[in-house]
């Protein structure tokens, strides 16, 4: 037996493959689990991963790839839905402007913003508490990050529009 005092506990593996087959078998158990366990059980599991990860988001305010309202839109819908033009159609919306959204080819309307609170509400009702506020949040923070960090692309512009005409 070989002591593993980096983690302070000995190891009951003998080398580094038994160590590796182990958890190679773990995985596959694991794996083999997943299988068995109901839809429902699953989409609940995705949601609240997706809700903590946007509540993450707004906390740290990391804007990664992965940290975009529109990667957090197709998270969940594709977790409800398996297809998103039901979806479009239950939010009484075009699929062609849902498409346009997700793809960022169009900025979302708060109208839609307003009808995916609504609809979140009543998804997260069952799963866990989800604040009606997050969509907006995520969104809005996404917009105040971009507008920041693009300062270099508009501010030229718009600075020669903007005067100071009385004395301060």
């Amino acid at each position: 037996m070989t002591h593993d005092f980096e983690f302070g506990v000995e190891s009951r593996y003998k080398n580094k493959r038994e160590r590796e087959a182990d958890a190679i078998s773990l995985m596959q158990a694991r794996l083999e689990r997943m299988k068995n366990l109901p839809k429902e059980q699953i989409v609940r599991a995705k949601l609240l991963q997706l809700k903590l990860k946007m509540e993450n988001y707004l906390i740290e305010q990391n804007n990664t790839e992965d940290n975009h309202f529109t990667n957090f839109l197709k998270m969940y819908i594709d977790t409800i839905y398996s297809h998103r033009s039901k979806f479009a159609e239950d939010m009484n919306i075009t699929p062609v402007f849902l498409s346009q959204v997700i793809n960022n080819h169009r900025d979302p309307k708060e109208e839609f913003l307003l009808k995916l609170m609504i609809h979140s509400e009543k998804v997260f009702k069952n799963v866990g508490d989800f604040q009606k506020k997050t969509w907006y949040q995520v969104y809005f923070q996404e917009k105040i990050a971009d507008t920041m960090f693009n300062q270099e692309k508009w501010r030229p512009g718009i600075e020669k529009q903007v005067k100071l005409s009385e004395p301060f």
